[in-house]
């Protein structure tokens, strides 16, 4: 690796500026050889390093010619933003009178949204205080109020209908006589016409009897003639029975004659039977007869057979002596010679059973020399399994107690953590009872002062309604009508119960059913003695005051 270097360092002498080689060699501490150095002058580093950055240097050198530019024009545009004899300066003149007209414009627009705005709050004002009317108007209590109005009206104009039913009776009056006397004639007349209906109905009813009389008798006419036919339909059917029963015992002598016969017949047949049985039974004597013989034939050819077969054996048995005693004679002849060769073989084979015995003891020998080899091999290495089991066993307990200790360590890191999440979620049940506590405060604080915005607005909706009330109870009295049904609906309490009115809920008058399957309300009424022998009693405790019903 060959290094560029640039004479010595600022701040060192020319003697040490080899740093700390010794004399005497031409080698860096780091192994570099100062004979393989390179020495450069500074142009040309200069000119290698240029080489090298060319692209950058004119990028910096192009960036900075655009720059220069740009400021040229910010300048120029700075001189002449100002000039109003030039095309640039006469079109801003322009854009900025334009500018101010469409300010003066806007302002204008703005006023004419903001009158518009107030239009359309007026009209949605007017329009929402109609809904609140028409909704006021909507309830239950001011539509009990207005239907005791039109039952004022009805009252009203009930009064005037009957004093104009008076008026008319006085002023028709004499006219009465002459009303009797026509309803008189037209009743009399009415008489006339019912007496000529009533001639009629009975003239009508005697021609019907008449018709009647006549259907009668010409129904008991008809049933003689129908009377008559039977009797002599009955005379055709007797006669008809009793050429049946002469028929029909006609048939039964004629089926008598055939039973007759045809008992005969069978007769006939069972004796034909009875020889034919007789034939069949010579025939088949007949028959055995032969069978015997054939029989006696057959056993007489068996026994002939037996016998010819008991010949041909015992004539193969003579010969079969023959041939054995032949052969006992040349045995004979035989054994003789075969001694020595008995002899030989027996020797022969007394030395082959030594040499194998010998072979087999050796061959013995040897598989108990290996079979101690492999015992003692074998010895050896269940030693060595042993002591490596032994081994394993006691790396495998060392690995056991490990586990042990860490699994230790981990039940007291998850006794920790599982204190800690105790805890944790003993903070978090707290936390959450309180914010639970404070909730249910803040719910009752809320319902509250709902209650209380609820009491104020009944207060002020009773005191509204009654201000309307009386107006239309004053308007009503003025035009002289009764006045009961509006003073009964416009009294104080809402709810439109018969109960008592409650203080503390607004002045409301609930109402109260009874208990039973009636399901009606519970009546509002008491003397003044009630309430006197109730103070006699339970004494001026407000507690115990009743709600004012009877039952």
């Amino acid at each position: 690796m060959s290094r560029v270097l640039h004479g010595r360092r600022k701040g060192l002498s020319r003697e040490n500026s080899g740093g700390n080689l010794p004399r005497n060699t031409m080698m860096l501490p780091d192994g570099t050889d100062l004979r393989q150095v390179t020495v450069l002058s500074k142009t040309d580093w200069q000119r290698i390093e240029q080489e090298l950055n060319r692209k950058q240097i004119q990028d910096d050198l192009v960036r900075k010619i655009r720059e220069d530019r740009e400021e040229q024009k910010r300048k120029s545009k700075d001189i002449i933003k100002n000039w109003g004899n030039t095309i640039a300066g006469q079109r801003s003149r322009k854009l900025e009178a334009r500018k101010l007209r469409e300010a003066k414009e806007e302002e204008e627009k703005k006023q004419v949204d903001v009158e518009e705005a107030m239009f359309q709050a007026t009209q949605r004002k007017e329009a929402i205080e109609k809904a609140k009317t028409q909704q006021y108007y909507q309830t239950d209590r001011v539509k009990n109020f207005h239907s005791a109005l039109t039952l004022t009206e009805v009252l009203k104009e009930r009064e005037a209908q009957v004093e104009l039913r008076q008026l008319k009776e006085q002023a028709m009056k004499d006219q009465d006589k002459e009303y009797l006397s026509i309803d008189r004639e037209m009743y009399e007349r009415s008489i006339q016409a019912d007496q000529a209906k009533a001639k009629a109905r009975i003239e009508a009813a005697h021609k019907t009897a008449h018709f009647q009389m006549t259907q009668v008798h010409e129904h008991l006419k008809s049933h003689d003639q129908v009377k008559d036919e039977d009797c002599k339909e009955g005379d055709e059917l007797k006669k008809l029975a009793v050429q049946f029963a002469i028929e029909k015992e006609r048939l039964e002598n004629i089926r008598k004659e055939e039973r007759k016969m045809l008992m005969t017949e069978n007769v006939q047949q069972i004796q034909d039977v009875e020889k034919m049985k007789i034939l069949q039974e010579r025939q088949d004597e007949e028959e055995d007869e032969e069978c015997r013989v054939f029989a006696a034939a057959k056993k007489k050819m068996m026994k002939l057979r037996a016998q010819k077969e008991q010949d041909i054996h015992n004539n193969k048995q003579a010969q079969l002596e023959r041939i054995r005693d032949k052969l006992g004679a040349q045995m004979k002849q035989k054994i003789s010679d075969e001694d020595d060769r008995i002899r030989t073989a027996i020797e022969e084979a007394e030395a082959k059973r030594l040499v194998e015995e010998r072979g087999k003891e050796e061959k013995l020998l040897k598989e108990i020399r290996e079979q101690a080899e492999h015992r003692n091999k074998q010895l050896g290495e269940k030693e060595l399994a042993k002591k490596r089991a032994k081994m394993e066993e006691l790396e495998m307990l060392e690995m056991r107690r490990a586990a042990d200790d860490l699994f230790r360590q981990n039940e007291m890191d998850k006794a920790v953590r599982r204190g800690a999440e105790n805890g944790d979620h003993r903070n978090f049940l707290v936390d959450q009872y309180n914010e639970r506590v404070n909730k249910e405060e803040d719910s009752k604080k809320s319902q509250l002062a709902l209650d209380k915005a609820n009491v104020e607005l009944i207060e002020r909706e009773e005191m509204q309604f009654q201000e309307y009330s009386r107006k239309v109870i004053d308007h009503c009295k003025q035009g002289g009508r009764n006045v009961y049904p509006l003073e009964r609906a416009a009294r104080e309490g809402a709810g439109g119960g018969l109960g008592p009115q409650f203080p503390g809920k607004g002045g409301i008058r609930p109402s109260y059913m009874v208990s039973d399957k009636s399901g009606v309300q519970m009546p509002h009424y008491q003397r003044d003695s009630t309430n006197e022998t109730k103070t006699q009693i339970s004494g001026k405790n407000p507690s115990k005051n009743r709600l004012g019903f009877v039952w």
